[in-house]
């Protein structure tokens, strides 16, 4: 996702807006996005990026675009976009997600993410995850006074609740702050998970077995529909909307406003797109401060507790030390959004269960951002930049909107029973699965840049019952899982100067579909090409579009004769040039890629049969 830096418009010339409009309006008109008629104002619609929430991002930050917006505060005082604390003291909380049911395994990774760098534990219980009954054991050497373990059980999370107090009680010490149950009985529904109890009694029973404690009750885990697709807005919306249900339940039971929302903390995705996620944090405490407002909250209560997790979906399988950069990526954000806790999910994730390598990665991912680089030095580094200020506005106001869709169906429990909740999710989903079946999202190591040699590093599989995750780069994965048979055979048609370009796009199209290549290598003529073929019932002629024009017909003509079923064309289509598919920038790689595949496997039908 593109997002320009800001650029202070001065007076004189040099600065000024028509300065800028007309170098922009240059550059695009070398590449062709601008005809010499087009007026240089149109740079602003060519430059501008939409993101799934329709929401348009403008390549320059403007004072103009700022001026009308509300006041976004000092840091540690409402609405909080600035971040909750006046002050950061140079880092965030570095929590490490722990899921092996093997107790014996996890007690030791736990204890060397702590003695590394980590500074809490996001324990997952569960028949699929660690056992309800082997908190003792994996937490045996904690110092829980020291570092807070939040809990997380999406089948029976009350049961888990009890064992995990119980378990506090035997220690006899004053849990960690940060320290929660981790109840989010509306996140497992929306998981799909049934509870066995109905949800007031799981949210009353488990906050005042935490007030008692003096630990957290209620995680609203917003992932829970970013893995299912939903956009930066929708996912602020859900959260609100799940807080406000949370809310409405402790009072009614007898709670205080101020005890409630104390009670309750927020889980968020951060992804790879570094300017959405900052901006999501922002947008998410201002809106969250504005509901808590409307609720009667206090100031000091209204102040959202945010644990940032980067994105399961973003991930990739195949070339999974990519992935190291996406949580990269995602980690700066969150901590320049100004989350409180962050959890870098280790590289191989989607592989099975982490091992001693990646979990390292993944905690020093952290500790690098805070010990090195020093991003938790400043309080909201990314406060006043007017692209960051308006783009916080923009998600502010849509996730409110959304917020209002899943109140209008009557709150987030009748949105998700509806199926109003999904749809909309789904719908992004596919919009998304449309960029990037097309490259507009580009994935690097899937859908781009793919190694058809690499040799996946072996992990432990997850345990049976698992909660599957349908990753954005699935589509290509699947064909990756299976790769075809025979190779396309390439039809170079020139110097190796002369075809490399488009050798080297059209064969990463295919190895994005598991598809290898074989090419001719440098020619001069049909016969060239022709002494080279292999027989594969799919070539691909790449070139010049001189040689096209000058030799393209016969090497078609003579390809045909010689076997091939399916010719397609690196480029553009070419007048005269009778062939069954094109490979260009915008194709629709996936349709493609499925096309080919076809034709690779067997027999076609119609005229070239």
């Amino acid at each position: 996702m593109r997002l320009m830096t800001d650029l202070s418009l001065r007076g004189d010339a040099s600065y000024s807006r028509d300065a800028w409009e007309s170098a922009a309006a240059a550059v695009l008109r070398k590449s062709r996005r601008l005809t010499d008629d087009d007026p240089d104002d149109q740079v602003w619609d060519k430059l501008t990026t939409r993101t799934l929430d329709g929401i348009g991002l403008s390549p320059l930050g403007t004072p103009e675009a700022v001026a009308d917006l509300a006041e976004t505060g000092l840091p540690g005082q409402a609405p909080y976009v600035r971040g909750t604390d006046a002050v950061r003291d140079g880092r965030w909380d570095v929590r490490v997600q722990h899921a092996d049911p093997d107790a014996a395994k996890t007690a030791e990774a736990i204890l060397d993410d702590l003695e590394n760098g980590a500074t809490s534990v996001w324990l997952r219980l569960g028949p699929d995850a660690v056992a309800v009954g082997d908190l003792a054991t994996v937490l045996d050497r904690v110092f829980v006074d020291l570092a807070p373990v939040v809990i997380e059980a999406r089948a029976d999370s009350l049961g888990a609740a009890d064992a995990f107090c119980r378990y506090l009680d035997e220690r006899d010490v004053t849990p960690a702050p940060g320290t929660s149950l981790g109840l989010d009985p509306i996140g497992a529904l929306a998981r799909g998970y049934e509870s066995g109890l109905d949800l007031p009694t799981v949210v009353v029973e488990g906050s005042r077995k935490a007030a008692e404690r003096g630990i957290g009750a209620i995680v609203v885990d917003a992932t829970a529909v970013h893995d299912a697709g939903a956009s930066d807005a929708q996912e602020i919306g859900y959260a609100l909307a799940a807080g406000a249900a949370y809310l409405r339940i402790l009072v009614d039971a007898g709670f205080g406003v101020d005890d409630a929302l104390a009670a309750i903390s927020f889980r968020f995705a951060a992804t790879d797109e570094q300017f959405p996620t900052i901006a999501k944090l922002r947008a998410a405490r201002r809106t969250w401060n504005r509901l808590a407002e409307l609720s009667g909250g206090s100031e000091p209560s209204r102040g959202q507790a945010q644990h940032a997790v980067t994105s399961r979906v973003m991930l990739s399988k195949f070339d999974p030390w990519v992935n190291m950069l996406r949580t990269t990526v995602a980690t700066f954000a969150a901590g320049v959004g100004g989350a409180s806790s962050v959890t870098v999910l280790p590289f191989d994730q989607p592989l099975g269960l982490p091992d001693a390598f990646s979990r390292r990665i993944a905690r020093n991912t952290s500790s690098l951002l805070i010990e090195e680089s020093h991003v938790g030095k400043v309080t909201d580094p990314a406060g006043g930049a007017y692209a960051t200020e308006q783009l916080t506005d923009d998600l502010a106001r849509a996730g409110w909107e959304e917020l209002g869709r899943i109140e209008e169906a009557g709150g987030v429990l009748d949105a998700i029973a509806d199926g109003s909740l999904a749809g909309r999710h789904l719908a992004v989903a596919r919009e998304r699965e449309q960029q990037i079946a097309r490259r507009k999202r580009p994935l690097t190591g899937l859908s781009e840049f793919p190694n058809l040699r690499e040799v996946l590093p072996e992990r432990q599989p997850r345990p049976e019952g698992a909660e599957p995750v349908q990753r954005w780069g699935a589509a290509f994965e699947s064909l990756r899982d299976e790769p075809a048979a025979t190779p396309v055979f390439l039809a170079t048609m020139g110097t190796i100067a002369q075809h490399t370009a488009r050798v080297t796009f059209v064969a990463n199209l295919l190895a994005a579909g598991g598809i290898d290549t074989v090419a001719a290598g440098p020619t001069s003529s049909t016969v060239d090409v022709l002494d080279s073929y292999d027989g594969s019932p799919v070539v691909c002629l790449a070139g010049t579009d001189a040689a096209y024009a000058e030799w393209g017909a016969d090497l078609i003509m003579g390809l045909r004769a010689a076997g091939a079923r399916w010719v397609i064309l690196a480029g553009k289509p070419v007048a005269g040039l009778e062939v069954d598919a094109t490979a260009a920038m915008g194709v629709d790689a996936l349709a493609f890629l499925h096309e080919t595949r076809a034709h690779l496997a067997g027999p076609t039908n119609g005229a070239n049969a």
